[in-house]
C-alpha cells in the first residue's frame, strides 16, 4: 500500500494525518459525518477541527452548512478527497504558518470581504441561493515562489475565488469580453471603476465596511444587531 498501511488509530501520528486517515477509510468522498464522530475517534476538540480544516489547503473540500444549506450545523460534507498527505514527502502540503493576528490585520484591511469578487463571510453567491462564501487568505501572487506570510503578501478570498486563482493557468475572460462588460456599465460606473484601476484596489464605503464585519459575526449575533439597528432608526 502507498500509505505503508498507516491507521488512524496510531496516536503517534500527527494529528492532521490521522484526520485525513479517518476521513478517507471511515466517511469517504461524496459523504456526510458528523463533527463530534471525529472529536470521539481522534480526541482533543479544538486541535482536530484546526486540522481538519488545515487539510483545505492541500485541496480538500470539506464543506459546511454554510457551503450546503441541505447540512445541519453539527454536519459535515467530504466532497474531494486531496493531497495524501499521510505520504510523508507530502505532510507539509497546504500547511502555512499564519498567525492570528496577521489573520485578523488581513480580514479587518479588506473589510472582511473577499478582494477578488467582493462577496462577504457567510454571504449569498448572486444568482446562486442557498450557496455561501466562506472566506479564507489568498496570497497576492499565488504562483510566486516562496511568496510569503505577511499582511502586505495576502488578501482576504473567499474559498470559491482561492481555488480558482490557485488552480489557474490562463484568463478566464479574454480582454475583449471584459471590455465590452465594461462598456455597459453607466457613466457614473465607469468613472468609480477607472478610480479603482488607478488605484489597484477596490475601495468599499462605510457602509460596505460595516456589511463585511456584520457578515463575519456568528448569526445570533447578526440578529441581535439587525434589531438594535431597526429600534435605533424608529427612535
Amino acid at each position: 500500500m502507498p500509505d505503508g498501511g498507516l491507521d488512524w488509530r496510531d496516536e503517534g501520528l500527527g494529528t492532521r494525518v490521522r484526520v485525513a486517515l479517518w476521513l478517507r477509510d471511515e466517511v469517504g468522498e461524496g459523504k456526510t459525518f458528523k463533527k463530534q464522530a471525529l472529536r470521539v475517534a481522534v480526541p482533543g476538540s479544538e486541535q482536530v477541527d484546526r486540522r481538519m480544516r488545515d487539510l483545505r489547503p492541500a485541496g480538500w473540500v470539506i464543506k459546511t452548512y454554510r457551503d450546503k444549506p441541505s447540512l445541519k450545523a453539527d454536519e459535515l460534507y467530504l466532497e474531494k478527497i486531496g493531497v495524501p498527505i499521510w505520504e510523508k514527502e507530502r505532510r507539509a502540503t497546504g500547511l502555512r504558518q499564519i498567525s492570528s493576528r496577521t489573520r485578523r490585520i488581513v480580514y479587518e484591511g479588506d473589510g472582511h470581504m473577499c478582494r477578488r469578487c467582493g462577496v462577504a463571510a457567510g454571504e449569498e453567491y448572486p444568482g446562486e441561493p442557498g450557496s455561501r462564501a466562506r472566506l479564507t487568505l489568498g496570497h497576492v501572487n499565488p504562483h510566486k515562489s516562496g511568496s510569503g506570510s505577511s499582511p502586505a503578501d495576502l488578501i482576504t478570498e473567499c474559498a470559491r475565488c482561492n481555488e480558482t486563482v490557485r488552480h489557474l493557468t490562463g484568463p478566464q475572460m479574454t480582454q475583449e469580453q471584459v471590455w465590452d462588460r465594461i462598456k455597459e456599465l453607466p457613466v457614473r460606473h465607469k468613472r468609480e471603476l477607472l478610480l479603482w484601476m488607478a488605484a489597484d484596489a477596490r475601495t468599499q464605503t462605510d457602509t460596505e465596511r460595516a456589511w463585511g464585519m456584520y457578515r463575519q459575526l456568528p448569526a445570533e449575533l447578526r440578529e441581535g444587531i439587525k434589531q438594535d439597528l431597526d429600534e435605533l432608526l424608529e427612535s
